[in-house]
């Protein structure tokens, strides 16, 4: 899997995102420690304002982002994004009311929302191999697992010598070298150079109507809500778990969570051989049918024999690799369904619709496990997850192609795209949906 790191401009990507990720990890710590300054007591409720603002930015400007992003330079956008969002962390330290942590907030995730979903459709782009892209889509979730581990490490280690302000310095440095290994990546993408059509709002919901006319990411969407039902329980209720219901230290929370993310990282390594044994549906439907039983089973124990510290780690440890695995073939299969100029589009409208999902499920795993408990939040989770899992059988259909009998009755019998894409009257190329198809064919 390391192997493709001698790929300089990938590398330089790669590492680019590890940087950013740890920098990301040292804000969350030091939000958390501002906003308890600020508001005391009330700090959940500011962070808990923080977070659903981030959402919002995700889901709002993402779609907005995606719809320019394939006819902006690759490289300068993601620097410059980068710069706005060290620029906003430098700032965060100054401020004294909770009103001025929401704004500033906002705008550096609306940043975060334009850097992401850009980034992830440049990957495929510089990497066309299929078996290549698996495995960098191995390492991206491995980052996102170790930054959950290491980052509250590392910000421990740090505010022993520093006030919890210098942590968002080091966010800003996190976001600066970022920026720099992009610069240095020798990163090129084509830009799209053909007039644009339709209206702005055509062209910014441009990438969720494609999301949503292809069947295989309609599955993908509600395997996604399946993912993120496992994941809010996980993140919104185990510190009730271990802290209220297990009476542990915060250091068993730690564990706890360390548990989820290791389950999650040896799923990750292991992800480009799962994928060559099974297909994508296959393998995200497993996972997918694996949270929700793993959420039914937790939730009959606690109700039978109530939360255990053993239960717990090995819960949230298998619930960690099947959440891996129903997240990380996602990239390949938006990569099956656009082709260059679409792509960032498509990764936008994947970002904003998934973030969509946690929006859900958040607030919902918070609200049931605070009003009827935890046994009963993990049900709710269950039905949620089965929910996705089921729509997801019904949504994508079994026999998903990538080369679809369709026709073309709207073209001249001289169009281009017939005399290129359907020699001797078949289609020769991957059908998507774009501006010559429009609709996904009827199944016969």
């Amino acid at each position: 899997m390391l192997s493709i790191l001698s790929q300089r401009t990938y590398r330089h990507l790669f590492l680019a995102q590890v940087v950013a990720l740890v920098g990301t990890g040292l804000l969350t710590v030091a939000l958390g420690l501002l906003a308890y300054e600020l508001a005391g007591e009330a700090a959940g409720q500011v962070l808990g304002t923080a977070l659903a603002i981030k959402m919002v930015a995700y889901i709002t400007i993402a779609p907005v982002v995606g719809a320019f992003a394939s006819r902006l330079p690759r490289r300068a956008f993601l620097v410059a994004m980068d710069i706005v969002r060290a620029a906003i962390a430098l700032v965060l330290p100054f401020v004294t009311e909770v009103w001025q942590v929401y704004v500033l907030i906002f705008l550096l995730q609306s940043a975060s929302a334009a850097f992401t979903p850009t980034f992830q459709a440049t990957i495929p782009d510089i990497l066309p191999d299929e078996e290549t892209y698996t495995k960098a889509l191995s390492l991206s979730r491995l980052a996102y697992d170790m930054e959950s581990l290491t980052s509250p490490m590392i910000a421990a280690a740090l505010l022993t010598v520093i006030s919890f302000n210098g942590l968002f310095a080091g966010t800003s440095v996190g976001f600066v070298a970022s920026a720099l290994l992009v610069i240095t990546s020798g990163l090129v993408v084509q830009r799209a150079t053909g007039p644009q059509q339709g209206s702005v709002f055509e062209r910014t919901t441009r990438g969720i109507r494609i999301y949503l006319a292809t069947p295989r990411l309609v599955g993908l969407l509600a395997i996604t809500l399946s993912a993120a039902a496992a994941g809010a329980m996980v993140i919104v209720n185990t510190v009730v778990i271990v802290r209220e219901e297990l009476g542990l230290s915060q250091t068993a929370y730690a564990i706890a969570l360390g548990a989820y993310g290791f389950g999650s990282m040896l799923v990750a390594l292991s992800i480009s051989s799962i994928l060559k044994r099974r297909s994508d549906r296959s393998a995200l439907l497993l996972a997918s049918g694996a949270l929700t039983l793993l959420l039914g089973v937790l939730a009959i124990l606690s109700f039978t024999m109530g939360f255990h510290w053993p239960l717990v780690l090995a819960g949230w440890f298998l619930l960690g690799a099947a959440y891996s695995l129903s997240v990380t073939p996602s990239g390949r299969l938006l990569r099956r369904s656009s082709n260059s100029d679409n792509r960032p589009a498509v990764f936008a409208a994947q970002f904003a619709l998934s973030h969509a999902c946690w929006l859900i499920t958040y607030p919902l795993a918070g609200w049931i496990g605070a009003g009827w408990g935890q046994g009963s939040a993990l049900a709710g989770m269950c039905l949620l997850s089965a929910t996705g899992t089921l729509l997801a059988l019904v949504l994508w259909p079994a026999s998903d192609t990538e080369r679809i009998e369709h026709t073309h009755n709207d073209l001249p019998p001289d169009h281009p795209h017939l005399q290129e894409g359907h020699q001797q009257g078949r289609p020769v190329h991957p059908f998507i949906i774009d501006e010559l198809h429009t609709h996904w064919p009827k199944a016969t």
